[in-house]
């Protein structure tokens, strides 16, 4: 599986539906169409929807977007489509066989997703052996790949497996060499904290790390946090060397959000000569995380979008894309 700043060919992003969203269905559209225009200036755009959402999404989305009828339940394209790798010059695709979160949600168009997409595109499915979602899985294309054990080491995706045995398949189909596992927190969002709400590879041996306010509330989350932060400050990567561990200070002064709102700016995308980075309104932090952001990626052009419906859904940019990339 190759690193995120791997060139793209494209991104597929999937259309929100009432089913879901309910009376929050027009804010999220927003934002998912403002989501989708951004990253077509940088790359092409490829939005799945329900039959009879193509045409709304498509004046949403504007004519720079393909969108597609592919029958969907939910926007969470990270987690439902195929998480592509390499195989020599060409791209195939991993079916984790999404099952709503450990059957937290309404799948029954979601779980058909990746296969589909992997049709469309005429690119080769591997059938893998684990349960999972592209969120549960940070790698950095080097061999080198994070997890939360909350989120796969969980009998609602893959009862009866040992980490052992998620090893093995994450090994088989994303050709991971080198895991370093943190705890994550079960039962508490519905993904069972993924890893790329709290820490993501900006390049082999560079780990950013969502970091809570010094006088943040000590609960699971912030447990959680100072024990993936002890893990990553003592794990050595594929190459056998030492993290370097950068923090990004998640906001403070955002109003007033729904309790399960994602406040992470570690959720950002990379695209082709850009990263998409979420904006909570916080100025201050707003401001301090898109300079740390531009010195993790230099010459990438840093473009922050408003979330606020999005993120009342306890996901963000990162969790609403999945890139196919291009061939080696």
């Amino acid at each position: 599986m190759p690193e995120e700043t791997h060139p793209h060919r494209l991104t597929f992003m999937s259309w929100p539906t009432e089913l879901i969203w309910k009376s929050d269905t027009a804010g999220v559209r927003d934002d998912i169409a403002r989501i989708a225009r951004t990253i077509a200036d940088f790359e092409p755009v490829v939005m799945l929807a329900n039959p009879k959402d193509v045409k709304a999404a498509q004046r949403a989305c504007g004519s720079q977007v393909e969108v597609v009828d592919i029958p969907v339940d939910d926007l969470w394209m990270r987690d439902i489509g195929p998480t592509f790798v390499l195989r020599g010059d060409k791209i195939a695709g991993v079916d984790f066989h999404f099952n709503g979160w450990g059957g937290k949600q309404e799948h029954t168009r979601d779980k058909d997703v990746a296969r589909k997409i992997l049709t469309m595109e005429h690119i080769t499915r591997i059938d893998a052996p684990i349960v999972a979602e592209g969120g549960s899985i940070e790698v950095d294309g080097a061999g080198t790949l994070m997890a939360t054990e909350s989120s796969l080491v969980n009998d609602n995706r893959n009862p009866g497996k040992s980490r052992a045995d998620i090893e093995r398949g994450l090994r088989e189909t994303v050709g991971a060499t080198t895991f370093i596992w943190v705890k994550g927190v079960k039962g508490k969002d519905i993904t069972d904290y993924h890893i790329d709400a709290l820490a993501r590879f900006s390049e082999p041996g560079v780990v950013v790390i969502s970091t809570p306010p010094e006088d943040a509330p000590q609960d699971v989350w912030t447990a959680a946090h100072d024990q993936a932060r002890k893990v990553l400050r003592s794990a050595v990567d594929a190459r056998g060397k030492r993290l370097e561990l950068v923090e990004l200070p998640e906001p403070v002064d955002i109003g007033r959000r729904g309790e399960g709102f994602l406040a992470s700016y570690v959720n950002y995308y990379v695209v082709n000569g850009g990263v998409i980075l979420p904006r909570f309104g916080d100025r201050k932090a707003d401001k301090n995380a898109a300079a740390i952001v531009r010195d993790l990626y230099p010459g990438r052009e840093v473009v922050q979008v408003p979330v606020d419906t999005l993120g009342e859904g306890g996901g963000g940019i990162h969790c609403s894309t999945q890139q196919l990339p291009a061939p080696a």
